[in-house]
This record gives C-alpha cells, structure tokens and sequence, in this order.
C-alpha cells in the first residue's frame, strides 16, 4: 500500500517520457498512450481513495530515508480526493482534445500533458514544502508550455504575463522557505508542525511573517485578490482543454493553505493556531466581489468562465476562512462541484465558439448555431450550476458554506457578499446565454461548424457531475464531513509521518 502511494506521481512521469520517444511513431500513437494512462490513474486513484476511508495515513519514504531527513509522499483522504479529481478532469479534458484535434496544433502536447499531472499530484502528495515548491515549479512549466499550444499573439501576451507573476511568485516562495528553514531548521511539513509548537516567543514574530508570506505564495496561485489578475487573460485565451485543465490549477493554492497552513499552524500551534484564517476569510470576500464585477463586465463567453473560476475560488477561500471541521467539509463538497463544473463551461465555450463561426464566443447578436436547441440548454444547465441556483449542486454548496458560519462574527457581511454576488452572476449569464441563443438574426447559412458529437460527451459527462452530487449527497458530505475532521486532526498526521521506520530486508 505504501508503494501504491507513489504511483499517481510516477506513472504520469514515466508515461510522459514514453510519449515523448514514442513520437516517432506518430500522434494516433502518442494520442493511445496518454489515454490509458488516465485511465489508469482513474484505477489507481479509485484505489487510493478506497485504500483512505481506513483513516489511516500512507507514508512513502523516498530513497527509504526516514521523515524529516527524506522527501516522503503522503497518502490522507484529503489527498485521495485530489488526485481523484484531477484525473477525471483529466480525462474529460484530453478526450476533447483528441475528438476536436486540438493536440494536432502544436509539438508535444501530450507529453506537457502529463508533466502537467505529474506536478498536480505531486504537489497533492508530497509532505515537505521545499518539493511542494519543485512541484509547482514543474506543473508550471508544463502549464506555459500548454498555455501557449497553438500560437497567437493574445495567448502569447497572456502567457507571458502568466510567466511573469509566476517567477514573481516563485522567488517569494524561496523567501519565505528560506525563512522558516532558519528558524525551525527543517522543510518538512510534520515536523515544522512539531518544531513551531515548540518555538520559543522569540521567534514567534518572524515564523507569521514567514507563513504570512507564504500564504501570498499560496494565494496567488489560487488567484486570491489582489494576486488574481493574471487568471482571467491566461484562462480565456488558452485553448478549451487546457483551461479545463487549469480549473484544478487554482485549486493546488487553495490545497496548499489547508494543508501547511492548516497542519504547521493547526491546534498544536500555541499562540498562532489559525492565525492566518481571518486573512483569509477578508481577501476571499473582496477576491468574490472583484470576480463577481468581472463576470458582469465580461465581453466574451470564455472570459466569463474564467471570472466564474475566480468566484468560485473565492467562495472556497471564504469557506477555508471560516475555519471549522463544518465550514471545510462545505468547501471540499463546493471544490468537487466548482473544479469539474468550471472545466465543463470552458469545454462548452468553445463548442459555442466554434458554431458561432468569425463570431466566436463574443456577446453579440449572430446567425443562430448548428443544433442550437441543445447546445442552449445545455448552456442553461451550465449557468444554473454555476451561479449556484437550485436545484443544482452548487446552491447546495453555498448553502452549505453560509449554514457554517452562522456563528460567524462576520456572518452578515458573508450573507451579503454571497448574495449580492451571486445575483449579479445569475444576472450576467442570463444576459450571455439571451445573447448567444436569443437574439440571432435571420440567415439561412449556418455561421460556424456542425456540433461535434464525440467532443459533446465530455461536456456532458463533466456537466452530470452536479447532478450526481445532488443525487449522492448525503454520502458524499458524509464523506467530506471525515476528511474534514481528518485535517482538523492535525496531530495524527504528525504523528503517522515522523513515526514511520524505514523498510528492511527481511530475514531469509
């Protein structure tokens, strides 16, 4: 079991390296490998996530070096979720990829493809925060290599503003490393946990400062205001299955605060114990406000989808603030709707896109599109979950969030922000889909190309996700309810981490 834990890094990184020598043999090829190597990490994360109902935490230690002088992967059901999610992301976005030959415009994209998810899930399972860094740092590289597939010069121009914020971001992080390594003298995670609970007054100044700053890290790759605005140009400029993709990106940030924020200054932190959540719970707010001012001023169709992305995030970060086993498992029930539901818009942005023709997905009034009935009422389907009306899982999301904090101090400038939010989206994306599917003019050519029906069933297996959390969701919050009160449990993770002995030979 301990070994099983690795491979949803390896086996991303070792079929990487195949596709990448087996594009010799051509892009039908490349094209089979990268897909049952999804479907094989579907296998294996199901495994995983089977494998951490037990409650109990898988520690791999790399090289057999025993915590904290070794890199250790991690194995809690938080994780499991996450690598789970990714890879079903994973496989919807691919599968469009290959239906509407978007990895024909440019070298490689299959082999950036799975570098891309060998990062994801190693920064998912990694229990040392310098290799969370080195993940991000090659799901980064990936992502401008995917970000830029197919040329143009506004992807270009949004890439390298991507590029940009990104170093900015990764040299603050080696700051704020560095920082914390010379105070309590070790990077990896249970034991910095361990290490701050025992830190003298002293040094207790300079650790916030240090995990301040590192929530900075962690927020601008989760798009937290006022860090957010690369996201809008790189998300709605990308090509389609790449942004779906890039839906789980924000999401590796927003991971990254509950896990070492939520694990070095949990319960066991003394004086800092979850110092840094009313922060976060104040940038989440204004992040919602921004985003739900951007949704309404959009211009076009897959710009308000990656403003959509924002406010979702946003409402997780507001959930992450709140700071209770209820308010987390709320937010885990949102993040499975928000990250599958956002890459399903992204993908259906550009069906829209391509049966507008030279209108593309802008709001203005064209000929009506190829099978536009469908492709309507699915749009419908999308803003309704999106904007969390009900009946839809994401109402049943917020709801949720807002039923936590209740016993909030701040719980009416939540109610009201959520609200008022909420509303303006509901409004914009009603304005969108009258736009795009309502006010077309009369034409008896059809303007752009004909529905393409193996793409659509990405779209629509992405989509039944919401009805399946509504459908399933007394198990499923049962579900995040546990690992919520996992993650809250600080300490066993600690424990399961520094405690694990290394493996020896056995007898003969």
């Amino acid at each position: 079991m301990m070994q099983l834990t690795s491979w949803p890094v390896l086996l991303p990184l070792v079929v990487g390296f195949i596709i990448l020598f087996a594009r010799f043999g051509g892009l039908h090829l490349q094209r089979s490998l990268s897909l049952l190597a999804i479907l094989g990490l579907i296998v294996v994360s199901t495994e995983l996530v089977k494998v951490s109902l037990t409650g109990v935490h898988q520690v791999y230690l790399l090289g057999n070096w025993i915590a904290p002088f070794g890199i250790v992967l991690v194995l809690d059901q938080l994780s499991a979720l996450m690598v789970m999610m990714t890879s079903l992301l994973a496989l919807g976005a691919l599968w469009y990829a290959i239906a509407t030959k978007i990895d024909k415009q440019g070298s490689h994209f299959h082999v950036l493809f799975q570098i891309l998810l060998f990062g994801l899930n190693g920064a998912f399972m990694t229990g040392d925060v310098f290799n969370l860094f080195v993940f991000f740092e090659v799901l980064l590289l990936a992502s401008y290599g995917l970000l830029l597939h197919g040329s143009g010069r506004l992807r270009t121009k949004a890439g390298l503003h991507y590029v940009v914020i990104n170093l900015i971001g990764s040299t603050l992080f080696l700051f704020a490393v560095g920082a914390l390594y010379g105070v309590v003298g070790t990077l990896n995670i249970a034991d910095m946990a361990a290490k701050v609970a025992q830190a003298p007054v002293d040094d207790l100044g300079l650790i916030a400062a240090a995990g301040l700053l590192l929530l900075i890290v962690f927020g601008l790759k989760a798009a937290m205001f006022p860090l957010y605005l690369w996201l809008p140009n790189a998300y709605a400029n990308t090509s389609a299955p790449v942004a779906a993709l890039f839906a789980i990106m924000t999401k590796v940030g927003l991971y990254a605060i509950i896990r070492v924020h939520g694990t070095v200054f949990g319960d066991t932190a003394g004086e800092l114990a979850h110092y840094y959540a009313p922060w976060v719970l104040g940038l989440g707010l204004m992040t919602l406000i921004m985003a739900a001012l951007g949704v309404m001023a959009s211009r076009g169709l897959r710009e308000q989808v990656a403003y959509l992305v924002l406010a979702s995030v946003a409402t997780l970060l507001i959930g992450v603030g709140l700071n209770s086993p209820q308010a987390l498992s709320a937010t885990l029930y949102y993040l499975i709707h928000s990250t599958l539901i956002a890459g399903a818009m992204f993908l259906l942005a550009d069906v829209i896109s391509r049966g507008r023709g030279v209108h593309e997905d802008r709001f203005d009034s064209a000929p009506s599109m190829p099978n536009a009935i469908l492709i309507g009422s699915v749009f419908m389907f999308g803003a309704i979950a999106m904007a969390g009306m009900p009946p839809l899982s994401g109402f049943f999301g917020k709801v949720l969030i807002l039923s936590a904090a209740l016993n909030q101090a701040w719980f009416a400038l939540i109610l009201g922000v959520v609200l008022i939010s909420g509303l303006i989206m509901i409004i914009s994306m009603a304005r969108a889909g009258s736009l795009l599917f309502y006010r077309t003019q009369p034409s008896n050519v059809l303007p752009g190309e004909a529905l393409n029906r193996p793409a659509f069933v990405a779209v629509i297996a992405l989509f039944s996700v919401s009805v399946l959390l509504v459908i399933f969701a007394n198990p499923i919050t049962a579900y995040t309810d546990v690992i919520a009160l996992q993650q809250f449990n600080s300490q066993t993770y600690i424990e399961a981490v520094l405690n694990t002995a290394a493996v020896t030979e056995s007898a003969p």
